[in-house]
């Protein structure tokens, strides 16, 4: 039951033998129309509004000298959210829900800011890894907590992004289960839950993105 369960985040299927589905991750772009590229509608000038302010954020954050660093996390935020919307849609691979792809984006961004900060601010990393008033007694276990907690800072971003994914998607494969044991009086009962759920998931691959790009942000803005 587990293995058939959690088979839906295989990378490959019955019908590929070879793990061709992760092209899944640039999937949308081949069926968006030519025409959202050169006419602006309503929903380009929606996206256009939320980018624009996440770039306003991330400038507050990271400041005026950072302009390309708030290009980047907000290219970040929309490639999370490109992936995690795609993957609710029925068949379609969720590569999200994966640390491979997880850990990809948040181990490179991670290792470049403490390279960088080791490198160029030294003595300001150092300060880092003891908080101010700090006793002197407490100071040698300070410094291990912080080391500890600025070595998992990856792990605990990729493993945030794939868990709540995971979670969402193996309840709606649960609740989808369901039916074939249900009477047809209560069916309308699964559809209401199903659809409130998917609302549910569609509303965490948003917030689950945000949260993924403004923890980078700040692990960011503590080495400028």
């Amino acid at each position: 039951m587990m293995a058939s369960l959690f088979s839906i985040f295989d990378p490959s299927s019955s019908v590929f033998s070879l793990p061709l589905n992760w092209i899944s991750t640039f999937l949308g772009l081949l069926f968006l129309p030519f025409m959202y590229w050169v006419s602006p509608s309503r929903w380009v000038m929606m996206w256009l509004k939320f980018t624009k302010v996440l770039y306003g954020e991330f400038k507050v954050i990271l400041g005026m000298k950072n302009l390309g660093l708030n290009v980047l996390f907000v290219s970040l935020l929309t490639l999370i959210v490109f992936n995690n919307s795609l993957g609710l849609l029925p068949y379609v691979f969720t590569s999200s829900s994966h640390l491979v792809m997880t850990l990809s984006l948040a181990f490179p961004l991670w290792l470049s800011f403490m390279v960088f900060g080791w490198v160029n601010h030294t003595q300001e990393m150092f300060a880092h890894l003891v908080p101010q008033s700090t006793p002197g007694v407490l100071m040698p276990f300070m410094v291990l907590i912080e080391s500890i907690s600025n070595i998992i800072r990856p792990g605990t971003l990729a493993v945030r992004l794939a868990a709540n994914m995971i979670a969402g998607h193996l309840l709606l494969s649960l609740l989808g289960g369901m039916g074939s044991s249900m009477p047809l009086s209560m069916l309308w009962v699964l559809i209401i839950l199903q659809v409130l759920l998917l609302m549910l998931e569609s509303a965490v691959a948003v917030i689950q993105s945000y949260v993924f790009a403004i923890l980078s942000t700040l692990y960011a803005s503590e080495v400028n």
